[in-house]
């Protein structure tokens, strides 16, 4: 299985989407010292792949979590996401509030550093604490 994200800039989406999980981008397949070599092997043209090394692929570094293809694609995304990412940066509901809220504040100005979009602060019950966000291109996901 792996998650697949449209977008209109997979090599900047690869850079943010690495900062918000701890991924890491995932190499080219073997026998190949880039994407764009493999794309090419493959039959995509050349004009088609724009500059760059097409590197368009993260992966967990632990090999725990599924792999991310940022697909290429010529539209913004316009409305809501029908799916989104649940990033969990604590322990569970056992940390006291303050420190989950901490972390999750913190992560949360990493990210808007790097070109998120704070969507809502999320905490419906005394004992929840998560923020929305939007990555740069608008897709939706959370911060628990």
């Amino acid at each position: 299985m792996q998650i697949t994200i449209d977008t209109k800039d997979p090599e900047a989406q690869v850079a943010f989407w690495c900062l918000l999980l701890d991924y890491r981008p995932k190499p080219p397949p073997e026998g190949f010292d880039s994407w764009r070599a493999w794309y090419v092997s493959v039959g995509i043209p050349e004009d088609e792949l724009g500059d760059g090394d097409c590197q368009d692929r993260i992966e967990d570094p632990r090999g725990q979590d599924p792999p991310i293809w940022f697909q290429p694609v010529p539209e913004t995304k316009v409305v809501k996401n029908r799916v989104h990412v649940d990033v969990r940066l604590n322990a569970g509901r056992h940390v006291p509030i303050e420190e989950r809220a901490r972390v999750v504040e913190a992560k949360a100005a990493e990210l808007e550093a790097a070109g998120a979009t704070r969507v809502r602060l999320l905490n419906e019950t005394d004992n929840h604490y998560a923020v929305v966000m939007q990555d740069p291109e608008g897709n939706e996901f959370c911060l628990t």
